[in-house]
């Protein structure tokens, strides 16, 4: 998926470095006919390697490099002195990315956490050089071992994004709206379905200068499980939340069948996610009057019973600090 510099998806083909070539060098100089072998050993050749970024929030990167190449391992020289390893290829990453093999699509590695690294293409071992082969009947072996070869690979890059809250909800439910009034987030906002083409993290200031980070995950569908519309690329962002928050807008035509249905999608996506905290907000809430709102609590009630809601209104800034109360309840809970 790319939307400007935003990209959370590449393919890349990486190459590791050749080890060097052993030397089979015969030690030479003045008054020393026959000094026997002293060919040093090749160079290790260059790997390729992944690390964790927490500066980076995108593989826009590689949208113009997807060729990787590490140094090779320089050869052995005399007097047993051995060849400098190739150069090691880093290929910075932003946290939440996961590399797969392309073609068997197998998980390779997950990059979560600052530093973290993973050699993702070993560079080949260097050859011994030719002292290493001489014996009582071979005194001056003229040969040595050639490098090993590095390794070739096509990988995949997918970035899920981190955050401790992943808003959920069908698009137009009013997540960009909510999340450039309770963050400094500034996403694109209009009155029309999928106006959001990527995620976009704000950073939510709680109270005595706490914080925690925000999602606002492009609108799934109905069917998104089976990849309907962008399903797939919205769907696997929501994996790396701590906490869901469901948006509804109140003027939905069945706020719970609504909530049914994205809980359904996560489930066919990934059932896994159920046993994330969950809250749901329901949104635009100040085209309610009182007695409506009331009412409507009323009803909610007995189809949330286990799911705590609230009623929100970005735009009025009502209910925006009990919602960040909730929030910051569940994530800061103890584990029992």
């Amino acid at each position: 998926m790319r939307e400007g510099n935003f990209i959370d998806y590449v393919k890349l083909h990486v190459t590791s470095g050749k080890g060097g070539r052993g030397s089979a060098h015969l030690h030479r100089e003045k008054y020393i006919d026959k000094g026997g072998p002293d060919g040093g050993d090749g160079g290790r050749g260059g790997h390729v390697i992944i690390r964790g970024d927490k500066n980076l929030w995108t593989l826009f990167e590689f949208n113009f490099k997807r060729h990787i190449r590490a140094g090779h391992g320089e050869n052995g020289g005399k007097q047993r002195s051995t060849g400098r390893d190739g150069e090691d290829k880093y290929i910075n990453v932003p946290l939440g990315t996961v590399i797969r093999d392309t073609d068997t699509q197998e998980v390779i590695a997950e990059i979560i956490e600052e530093g973290q690294e993973y050699i993702i293409a070993k560079g080949g071992l260097g050859g011994r050089g030719n002292w290493h082969f001489k014996t009582s009947t071979n005194q001056t072996p003229r040969y040595a071992q050639p490098g090993i070869e590095g390794e070739e690979k096509d990988i995949t890059l997918e970035l899920k994004v981190l955050a401790d809250v992943g808003l959920v909800g069908f698009p137009n439910a009013g997540k960009s709206t909510l999340l450039s009034v309770i963050t400094a987030a500034k996403p694109k906002i209009a009155n029309y379905e999928f106006t959001t083409l990527k995620p976009n993290l704000g950073i939510v200031k709680y109270r005595d200068f706490r914080t925690f980070v925000m999602a606002d995950i492009p609108g799934i569908i109905e069917g998104a499980a089976e990849g309907k519309g962008l399903g797939y690329r919205f769907l696997r962002h929501i994996e790396r939340n701590s906490t869901l928050l469901f948006l509804i807008p109140c003027d939905a035509e069945d706020v719970k069948k609504q909530y049914d249905i994205l809980v359904d999608e996560l489930r066919r996506y990934n059932p896994e996610l159920l046993d994330k905290d969950r809250i749901v907000a329901i949104s635009k809430t100040d085209m309610l009057d009182e007695e409506l709102k009331k009412e409507m609590d009323a009803e909610l009630k007995h189809q949330f019973s286990d799911v705590p809601y609230l009623f929100i209104s970005a735009v009025a800034h009502q209910g925006i600090q009990e919602l960040k109360d909730a929030l910051w309840e569940v994530l800061n809970k103890e584990v029992e």
